[in-house]
């Protein structure tokens, strides 16, 4: 029915219900044009008032919390409410006292960490008592159901709320890395529930917006040709690591020195015949993946689904279907240290293989899986040097454990069938987070050992093909010199012609004790402070797990020493930096 409270007689909400019921979405759109071209409003009826105030707060690692923080306002807008972007490192938790409509969108980073630039805003929340009776909220985490600590982050805020008084309209939605479906599912609840509270109508679910012109996207990713591809490192290492280079061209694509190209790989045939013949099933059978596209079992396992990475997750839609003790038994909260080691070095065929179904329909195994996730790969090229390009430094994953050879899915895809003229489907990923100082006079202290040199590759090759004044000193580190001085020839040169102005390098293996990038800049101590005391930004790429601790650990240290203060004024010192955009990392 129409609406009874619309300004029509009973007749006329008759003849509009029946009119409008019998329409297409064409048609309704049609209408709809129609009706706004051919009966003008008045200015204070062009667009709703603005009802109520919105804080959406979020939370980024990698760009996506922020990506959809925006998309949230301006659907919210949209809406009617005057709503607001906050980004957590530039505010502090008394924002919560003062927004009393609240949305937050945050990202887990790793094992449960808050993103980087989240840090001190979640470690000051969790501890600060306030009163947020008045406020209702909803929470959005982002986060890898391949991590233990899935989404930690977002049940962290969710949860702190709540005790401080804080009323949840919406329950919290955990998205795991093909977040569009469930984040548009929460964000429609979210704004009608803030909007009506109690009273809210069902919401309309289709909040991303469709585009007439083609454009290259997570959605509708590019096929870049590979214009060039060769391993890096000299005969007798011990790494494989390969550049790679993509033809961009025409693809309307573009990128910013320190972001991030998405590639989407496929799984290798090697993998996908291991996984079948561990399921017991014939590749030609139908299924169907979530949305509804009907496929052969084949083609899923190569193409959409993440076949190798084994998550407590994936163990326990697996155990539905086995129904077998010892795995329930493993995955109880009270062996929660037993299944991290069961985990550690075994991928998705173990679990099949360990614990074996007995009968076991296709689609049943098929929900079982996850989409597979592009892997981002931190961009190695600018596009001021290397116009219609994007290159890429790229370590092909291989290692064996459980009498079972392993490797990375994204990495030797690249590395074994990325060969010159293939096209690779890719997009990229924006990192606002790891970017060059706005002034090109500015000093920049760059890290980057292993693979973790590659945004530094465009960070200089950018300063020198602009000539940037500023002055640019860079931390290398590998293995060993003779093998895997990455880039050798390209440093040497920027060293001569300036671009940059210095360069510490640590070969672990080429002598009895190892030397990391860590001790070059305990070695180079006053000199580095020296250069942060003169306003240089701070990079880091590579290693979450050791590397970056490290490197942050012997910053700490420099500080301290050629700084003369106590930990408490280094540590201040450094979350100074980071709150300045001085101190930026890229860790993975």
């Amino acid at each position: 029915m129409f609406p009874e409270h619309a300004p029509f007689n009973p007749e006329q909400r008759n003849s509009l219900s029946q009119l409008l019921s019998s329409l297409n979405p064409s048609q309704s759109a049609w209408l709809s044009g129609y009706l706004a071209a051919s009966w003008p409003v008045s200015a204070s009826a062009s667009a709703p008032a603005a009802r109520q105030e919105l804080t959406v707060l979020y939370g980024t690692e990698s760009g996506n919390a922020e990506e959809l923080g925006a998309k949230t306002v301006k659907l919210a807008k949209k809406q009617g409410f005057k709503a607001k972007l906050i980004n957590m490192a530039d505010i502090n938790p008394t924002v919560f006292t003062k927004s009393k409509k609240l949305l937050v969108i945050v990202s887990t980073w790793g094992e449960g960490d808050a993103p980087e630039s989240a840090v001190a805003f979640h470690k000051e929340f969790m501890s600060q008592e306030i009163s947020l009776d008045g406020v209702e909220f909803s929470v959005c985490g982002l986060g890898d159901t391949s991590y233990e600590e899935f989404c930690k982050i977002g049940k962290d805020f969710d949860a702190r709320l709540e005790e401080l008084g804080a009323k949840r309209v919406v329950d919290r939605v955990d998205c795991d890395v093909d977040f569009e479906g469930s984040y548009e599912k929460w964000v429609a609840h979210a704004l009608k529930a803030l909007d009506f509270g109690d009273a809210a109508p069902a919401p309309e679910l289709s909040v991303f917006e469709t585009v007439a012109t083609t454009v290259f996207d997570k959605q509708n990713p590019f096929p870049a040709k590979v214009i060039s591809n060769f391993c890096l490192n000299g005969l007798g290492s011990a790494k494989e690591t390969i550049h790679v280079e993509l033809d961009i061209e025409g693809s309307g694509l573009s990128y910013e020195v320190g972001d991030a190209l998405a590639v989407i790989a496929v799984n290798a045939t090697d993998v996908v015949a291991d996984i079948l013949d561990a399921v017991g099933l014939g590749g030609g059978s139908q299924v169907t993946l979530k949305g509804g596209r009907e496929t052969s079992l084949t083609e899923a396992l190569t193409n959409s689904l993440d076949i190798t990475a084994l998550s407590r997750a994936v163990a326990q839609k697996w155990a539905k279907v086995v129904k077998n003790k010892e795995l329930d038994n493993l995955l109880d909260d009270k062996y929660e240290a037993d299944f991290k080691n069961f985990v550690l070095g075994r991928q998705i065929v173990d679990l099949l293989r360990d614990f074996p179904a007995n009968e076991l329909a296709p689609q049943v195994f098929v929900d079982c899986l996850r989409k597979l996730p592009p892997r981002l790969y931190s961009i190695a090229s600018s596009p001021v040097a290397h116009e219609g390009m994007v290159h890429l430094t790229v370590a092909a994953v291989r290692y064996h454990t459980y009498n079972k050879q392993r490797k990375g899915v994204a990495s030797t895809f690249l590395a074994d069938f990325g060969h010159v003229g293939e096209k690779v489907l890719v997009y990229v990923h924006k990192n606002k987070n790891f970017r060059l100082p706005a002034d090109p006079s500015t000093p920049v202290i760059m890290v980057g050992p292993g693979t973790g040199i590659a945004p530094f590759r465009a960070f200089v090759a950018e300063r020198a093909a602009t000539e940037a004044p500023g002055e640019s000193w860079l931390f290398f580190g590998d293995q060993k010199y003779s093998y895997d001085f990455l880039y050798q020839i390209e440093w040497q040169e920027h060293l001569k012609e300036g671009a940059l102005s210095r360069l510490d390098v640590a070969f672990s293996r080429d002598q009895p004790e190892k030397v990391y990038v860590q001790d070059c800049i305990r070695e180079k101590g006053a000199d580095l402070f020296t250069w942060l005391e003169k306003g240089s930004h701070f990079y880091v790429c590579g290693d979450a797990d050791r590397m970056a601790h490290d490197v942050h650990e012997a910053l700490l240290g420099v500080v301290e020493v050629h700084g003369g203060k106590s930990r408490e004024e280094a540590t201040a010192y450094l979350d100074a930096m980071k709150k300045a955009k001085r101190y930026q990392r890229d860790v993975y």
